[in-house]
């Protein structure tokens, strides 16, 4: 599990006990040959919370853009766009990007939500990504001090 997907499960954990909302977020273990579909999944009889969250990380210095070649999976199964996209529309789950954008020494880190939707049809209509400036559009994830906080999306995840 990398920090983000662990910083991520905790925050949205955190905002379920404060809240006192029934759900939880979870990371499913990884087998050394078998590839998962999302990095975090989210449960909850709130039908807003039946999540599925996959991470990115990404380098300002190095890219100005998440790219899809670049930045996700292809095996046998076809491109990670389409698995997961199948998967939400198997599992009636919400899909989201959650990408963490690292600005280099002395600067924090920003995290976006993106709506899967937007990723779906950006793949599907062969645009090669989403540049970094209209990743930063979406709903900010909160960060404090060292860790990030879902409290001012959650209630509105119809992202």
């Amino acid at each position: 599990m990398t920090e983000f997907e662990r910083e991520l499960v905790n925050a949205f954990n955190n905002f379920f006990d404060e809240e006192e909302i029934n759900g939880i977020a979870h990371r499913k273990k990884q087998h050394r040959f078998s590839s998962q579909l999302c990095d975090v999944l989210v449960d909850s009889e709130h039908e807003m919370f039946y999540l599925a969250i996959e991470n990115k990380s990404v380098k300002e210095s190095s890219t100005n853009k998440l790219y899809f070649s670049q930045h996700f999976s292809e095996s046998d199964n076809g491109h990670q766009v389409d698995r997961i996209s199948d998967f939400l529309d198997k599992s009636g789950r919400k899909g989201i990007l959650a990408v963490e954008i690292k600005r280099g020494r002395g600067r924090p880190r920003q995290a976006y939500a993106v709506p899967w939707q937007i990723v779906k049809e950006r793949f599907e209509n062969g645009e090669p990504g989403l540049h970094l400036d209209e990743i930063r559009e979406h709903p900010e994830i909160l960060r404090s001090s060292e860790s990030y906080s879902v409290a001012e999306i959650a209630m509105d995840m119809d992202i």
